[in-house]
């Protein structure tokens, strides 16, 4: 591996990927191989290399798509064990050097990239992402965006030298001494993964806390550990090939009824703490002073003034509001939009007309039989479906729902949701401002596109927003966007058309969440996400 090559690319911020996203890039033989070895796990204990022999098996997953239980079960070991094994193997994993550990770590990713296609099939029926979904997110993204965390961290922890010779001149005599720079890890560290986006998610804050010095513990969620666990089945088998602990990452094992993250997320040897989820439990880790990395919920907005071409914009918000039924982190939810209605060069299009292209171009969407099925995917649990129904049913009144029928053609019992919109006034805050995970999508009229941009500005304060997605033609309104919602720690994209998406966050390009509102505090990846696992330590020795 050329770390320059990847130090660079990390710096330019341009266009770049490892491992292709592309499964056609790949040997025509695997995917139907992957498809084999996800048949074979079926109703099976799934073994891993660091498996205690007293281990019991438990697990739960179902998949969106068959509606029925996987029947895989993995080796459930208890908190105190996790920990201990933890503890001994960072004794080990924190001596070796920040290249050793980097080209391990490296070894660990191609090791996983030639399971690619089971890590797709795993994710697919777990989640309820599409099969190119759950292959490009879980297999290439994951990798890149672990390959990123890694190059950033190997900055990061050479940036001092190893050692120099301190020479000050005292008159008749140099004083000399000699120093070393150590960049010391914190310890333990827990990874806690989500439903949606098993690997993609949990893959970043592991490489950091491994590629830093620490060990991790890996808690996913009951009903996704699939994909993950190839993840660390992988990972297990190439740090004992190197004669190190294979306990240098585990696989922690709960259930929904009897969960044990708080036991793990209280022990005192958990220094580091790696979350993906709801608000609720985010804010709880928050608040135990650890060292800790969250996503969290949050409203993305759409601002729409103005645009080129309305019907470009319309097919494009009716893919990005669509996608994987809106159980994106970065799925956009309320679209603003001036009682003025929309100015294009063609012509100035009023309110009701914006709102019913919008809602064409999602039922165009959903009625492409080609098209349809794999960008919806499946709803991944069935609360998400309560949750949706129950909004809607409160706001039956403006509710726009579709009435078409969304078909899965190899699986006829999908969990398959198409979008509703809802339209609100400005003033109905209640209705929207608040995240509705799922694919509901508000659109919300304002008296002009001042008033959308401070509602904007003040979701993204108030409840966070991990996207911002603007459509104007005006330059001046454009840098007014831009340095508002840029103030309250808010990316915002411009005018995406075409195959240009505002749910889609590149590794060695985008920044994956700010920090800085309540959507989250950390950012896949700067240097924060990496410089908090561990602590510089300089020594001095008299020559």
């Amino acid at each position: 591996m050329n770390i320059p090559e990847l130090i660079k690319a990390n710096h330019e911020r341009k266009y770049f990927f490892h491992f292709n996203e592309n499964p056609k890039a790949y040997p025509e033989n695997l995917q139907a191989e992957g498809l084999t070895l996800f048949q074979k796990k079926l109703n099976t204990n799934y073994t891993l290399p660091a498996e205690n022999k007293n281990n019991a098996f438990y697990g739960e997953e179902i998949s969106p798509y068959m509606q029925t239980g996987l029947g895989i079960h993995y080796p459930k070991t208890d908190v105190g064990t996790l920990v201990a094994n933890a503890e001994k193997s960072f004794d080990v994993w924190r001596k070796l050097s920040v290249d050793q550990r980097f080209n391990i770590l490296y070894e660990t990713l191609e090791k996983i990239s030639h399971r690619f296609f089971e890590i797709a099939y795993a994710t697919m029926h777990t989640s309820g992402q599409s099969f190119l979904m759950s292959f490009q997110a879980s297999g290439p993204h994951a990798c890149d965006r672990a390959l990123e965390v890694m190059t950033t961290a190997y900055e990061q922890l050479t940036y001092f030298p190893d050692e120099v010779e301190w020479v000050k001149n005292m008159g008749k005599f140099d004083l000399k001494l000699q120093k070393t720079y150590k960049p010391v890890a914190k310890g333990v560290g827990l990874v806690i993964g989500c439903s949606t986006f098993p690997t993609w998610n949990t893959v970043p804050g592991l490489y950091a806390d491994l590629i830093t010095g620490n060990s991790a513990i890996v808690k996913p969620h009951p009903k996704a550990v699939y994909p993950i666990a190839i993840f660390i089945e992988e990972m297990q088998k190439v740090f004992m090939a190197h004669n190190l602990p294979a306990e240098i990452v585990q696989l922690a094992i709960d259930s929904v009824e009897n969960p044990i993250t708080k036991q793990l997320a209280e022990h005192d040897s958990i220094k580091l703490i790696d979350y993906t989820g709801g608000n609720y439990f985010g804010n709880y880790i928050e608040s135990l002073g650890k060292t800790c990395f969250t996503e969290k919920a949050g409203i993305n907005s759409v601002i729409l003034d103005s645009c080129e071409n309305l019907d470009s914009v319309a097919q494009n918000l009716a893919f990005s509001v669509s996608l994987y039924s809106g159980q994106m982190c970065t799925a956009p939810q309320n679209i603003y939009i001036s009682g003025d209605g929309v100015k294009t060069p063609a012509r100035h299009f009023t309110y009701q007309e914006v709102v019913d292209k919008i809602t064409a171009s999602i039922r165009g969407l959903m009625e492409n039989p080609k098209a349809a099925a794999p960008t919806l995917g499946a709803i991944q649990n069935d609360q998400t479906m309560s949750r949706i129904a129950e909004k809607v049913r409160s706001n039956s009144a403006t509710a726009i729902q579709l009435d078409v029928k969304v078909e899965n053609a190899e699986f006829s019992g999908a969990r398959i949701q198409t979008p509703t919109i809802i339209t609100a006034e400005a003033g109905e805050s209640g209705k929207y401002l608040e995240e509705c995970f799922g694919p509901l999508i508000f659109i919300v009229k304002t008296a002009n596109r001042e008033e959308s941009l401070s509602i904007v500005r003040d979701s993204a304060r108030t409840h966070g927003a991990i996207t911002c997605l603007a459509y104007t033609t005006d330059k001046d309104f454009m840098h007014q966007v831009e340095d508002e919602m840029n103030g309250v720690f808010t990316p915002v994209s411009f005018n995406f058309t075409g195959a240009a998406f505002v749910n889609q966050h590149a590794a060695f390009s985008d920044l994956h969440v700010s920090g800085g509102n309540p959507s989250g505090n950390a950012t896949f990846t700067n240097t924060e996400f990496i410089n908090k696992r561990y602590i510089w330590i300089g020594n001095r020795y008299m020559l």
